[in-house]
């Protein structure tokens, strides 16, 4: 019975509609449709148990009637009736119900139901832009997708408990009290309109400073992250104590939002007791004070004090219960601002994916400026033929890497268009598209897994002969089976550590280039591939990057000038424009700008000029 439903909910199929809608209620109904019959099940379990749960003060009071009515012999024979139902009530109805209710609200809403968010929020956000990651910390963005499933799941279940509590509890309450006298019935009516005025005022002030504190804590885990994540950088620097101040300032705002949050709770649940303390003063003296004047039974008397103590225990349950609703939905309206947002790079209506037969590359009239004014492309237009090696030279700020990243449309162009085979790349899709591009960056990051995953990403179902052979050709064989990790794995079982922190950056950058031979797409972006490695290594790997680039499209993007000489052809860019181009001798003999950079090179690196290279 478990198993059965704690498998009613599968978090990880693929969603029907997997972008979230942006507004609360719908961002909410989103992911309740989707699990409806156990929500309207736990629905059902909760009307069931507060009625059972209501009728014991009835059952309670009956039988103080009878013990005091009723001549001690003929007791059972007259209220046997009452006595079965108050048993029944408490050891079979109310245990079959709350057995019901946690079948579905642990086995199947618990872990699937949060599960289920955590994982169509992830699926979502995973396919966001590039451009979407760069404006935000990725331990920010973890936070708030860990975070939402659970808080969406429990604002909606102690919602539809506190439902029934309030709906069943106050009119039983009422009914009975106003059954036995209705001026017993006078005092729970004061307190409900105090009790409602209550939550009117507190409820929404818990929420927004809840989610102030949620925005706080997710700041907080951001600024975290940053610091682990970038701890080599900490560490050479000697910034300890900076890193203090930069996490204490965001835990010192996480601190003083909490504290604003635990004063309402406090002020809360203070002004709630008095309350409380009122309405069963009332109801005692008014039940006692009708009793003396013969007024109403005793049996009623009995009712009248538990039921009352039974409802001010309640509405201190129900009240934190709101107020932990209101809390949780504040931390659902945080997430869904970056859980929600649109997609910024769609596939067009009708968008197919991209074959690439002869890797004809064509930028037509291209300008682009991160949406800015200023471009950094400016009606930009190359063509690169099939096969050809293409070598992108300029100063930093000239737009290489931009061109690079509009080929791969991480960016869409602000105008003109960009042709692979003829096709525009804008009317392909986004997988398909990079599919057939394979790219060796600056900055390669590693994944946090085997070293033979990390190689077989570039095709996942390589055999390990092929991963081998991928490694021997990228000169990374000899040091992967040197490899032992903190686990004991070694050779291509060991982890490389986030980001491939235990790998040094050419050895990094071996695992790069042996995952790119093992893509062998037709075309090929080179942006910086050999700035990690040293001449040695450098020299022992050319003869492989000759290899993996024969029969391949080439563009190569280098600051180090004698990586790129030999190209079939050189583009040298300045200010988002082709400045010149042609073969390494003939730009040399021209004695124009490249001659100039080529001349200004210490060390086989270009002098970089002090202008900011937007986004490179």
């Amino acid at each position: 019975m478990f198993r059965f439903f704690e498998n009613l909910i599968d978090p990880t199929a693929t969603p029907e509609r997997p972008e979230p809608p942006s507004g609360l209620i719908a961002f909410y109904w989103h992911f309740l449709r989707q699990a409806k019959a156990l929500f309207a099940g736990l629905l059902g379990a909760g009307l069931l148990l507060a009625l059972g749960d209501a009728s014991v003060p009835y059952f309670v009071g009956r039988i103080v009637t009878l013990v005091s009515d009723t001549p001690p012999e003929r007791l059972l024979a007259e209220g046997w009736p009452v006595i079965a139902g108050l048993v029944g009530v408490l050891l079979v109805f109310r245990p079959a119900v709350l057995f019901a209710r946690g079948l579905i609200a642990n086995q199947a809403i618990g872990p699937g139901f949060s599960n289920l968010v955590r994982w169509q929020a992830h699926y979502h956000v995973v396919r966001q832009s590039w451009g979407f990651f760069q404006n935000d910390f990725a331990g920010r963005i973890a936070n708030k997708v860990m975070q939402t499933g659970p808080a969406l799941r429990e604002s909606v279940v102690q919602t539809v408990e506190a439902i029934w509590y309030i709906a069943i509890y106050g009119t039983s309450a009422l009914l009975l009290l106003g059954h036995a006298d209705a001026r017993l019935a006078i005092p729970l009516a004061v307190w409900f309109v105090g009790y409602a005025a209550l939550l009117w005022w507190f409820v929404p002030r818990m929420r927004d400073r809840s989610r102030l504190a949620s925005e706080a804590r997710s700041q907080l885990t951001g600024r975290i992250v940053d610091t682990y994540t970038n701890i080599l950088t900490v560490k050479l620097f000697a910034r300890a104590r900076d890193e203090d101040t930069y996490v204490g300032g965001a835990m010192d705002v996480l601190m003083d939002r909490f504290k604003g949050q635990f004063r309402l709770v406090t002020m809360f649940a203070v002004t709630l007791q008095l309350l409380n303390a009122l309405l069963v003063s009332a109801i005692t003296v008014a039940a006692i004070a009708l009793a003396s004047g013969r007024s109403i039974e005793v049996g009623a008397v009995a009712m009248a004090v538990p039921l009352s103590w039974q409802v001010v225990s309640m509405s201190g349950w129900v009240a934190f219960q709101v107020s932990a609703i209101f809390e949780n939905v504040g931390v659902v309206q945080e997430g869904l601002g970056t859980i929600a947002r649109p997609l910024q790079l769609l596939d067009g209506d009708g968008a197919r994916p991209l074959e690439v037969s002869r890797g004809d590359i064509r930028f037509d009239h291209v300008s682009f400026g991160y949406g800015q004014a200023k471009t950094v492309i400016d009606d930009f237009s190359l063509h690169i033929r099939p096969g050809e090696k293409i070598g992108l030279v300029g100063r930093s700020g000239a737009g290489k890497s931009t061109l690079a990243n509009l080929l791969l449309r991480f960016f869409d162009t602000a105008s003109g268009r960009i042709l692979i085979d003829g096709a525009d790349i804008a009317d392909a899709t986004q997988e398909s598209l990079r599919a057939q591009i394979s790219v060796v960056t600056q900055d390669t990051s590693l994944l946090h897994r085997s070293i033979r995953d990390n190689i077989a990403y570039g095709k996942p179902d390589a055999t390990d002969a092929e991963i081998v052979a991928a490694a021997k050709k990228a000169e990374a064989h000899e040091f992967i089976l040197g490899l032992t990790d903190l686990n004991g794995r070694t050779g291509y079982d060991a982890h490389v550590g986030e980001r491939g922190v235990k790998l040094s950056g050419g050895q990094r950058q071996r695992i790069a280039i042996a995952r790119v031979i093992l893509k062998d797409a037709p075309i090929l972006v080179l942006d910086e591939a050999t700035s990690a490695l040293d001449s040695e290594v450098e020299a022992a790997i050319q003869a492989s990057l000759g290899a993996l680039m024969a029969g391949k499209t080439v563009i190569a993007v280098a600051h180090r000038l004698s990586t790129i000489a030999r190209m079939d052809r050189l583009v040298v860019l300045e200010k988002g424009r082709i400045a010149e181009e042609g073969g390494h001798a003939d730009l040399i003999s021209r004695d124009g700008l490249y001659a100039s950079l080529w001349r200004r090179q210490s060390g086989g690196f270009l002098e970089d000029e002090p202008e900011r290279e937007a986004a490179e």
